[in-house]
């Protein structure tokens, strides 16, 4: 048994359909790039205890068959699902860029008070995402385990960890197929990578 808590955080890889706004109600699947991403990101890694996936099949796919390839449990968590973007949902980056782009330019300004339509409130997602993680750390307390996830959730995991406000949220880059780790110690959580590869770890 660990004295500490690993996790290891993986952002699904590029979906089909491009660089788009999903949120939670367009779940496309991994396309044959997406694929690739994840398995160079894990590497041979089979350090997990478990792995815990959002419920959207860019992340529940690959969860499953890394469980089933290196003989680890997974569980689903509803709560890790992507933050919801309303009226956003299924547009290009680029159809939002230029064809709202005021509504854009208002959202990267302030993320929190300038959701799209319809979004999903910021605070009320980080809470979402917050206690889905706390249950997860004490379920797992002193194990080894990854999240397959998405930016957002990842992002909000990240802010809680090193303190950051919401509004800076977006100022994190979160790459397909990165792997993001946390040590959580007595003290706190300890951001110890960001986008990287497991395949030297």
């Amino acid at each position: 048994m660990l004295t500490e808590t690993i996790i290891d955080l993986i952002r699904h890889g590029e979906p089909v359909g491009g660089n788009r706004y999903r949120g939670h109600t367009v779940d496309d699947p991994l396309s044959e790039k997406g694929w690739s991403q994840m398995w160079n990101a894990v590497g041979e890694c089979n350090a997990w205890n478990q792995i815990i996936t959002s419920p959207l099949q860019r992340c529940q796919r690959f969860a499953h068959v890394l469980g089933e390839h290196r003989g680890i449990p997974v569980t689903v968590e509803s709560r890790f699902k992507e933050v919801g973007f309303g009226v956003w949902e299924g547009l290009s980056h680029d159809e939002v860029k230029i064809d709202r782009a005021a509504e854009y330019q208002a959202f990267l300004k302030d993320p929190v008070n300038q959701r799209p339509s319809g979004a999903e409130p910021l605070d009320e997602f980080m809470q979402r995402v917050n206690s889905a993680y706390q249950d997860t750390i004490e379920r797992y307390r002193h194990s080894h385990f990854l999240i397959v996830a998405h930016a957002g959730v990842m992002r909000a995991i990240i802010a809680k960890t090193i303190h950051a406000a919401p509004v800076g949220l977006y100022r994190i880059k979160i790459s397909n197929g990165g792997i993001t780790r946390i040590r959580d110690t007595k003290n706190g959580g300890i951001l110890e990578l960001l986008n990287g590869k497991l395949s030297n770890r």
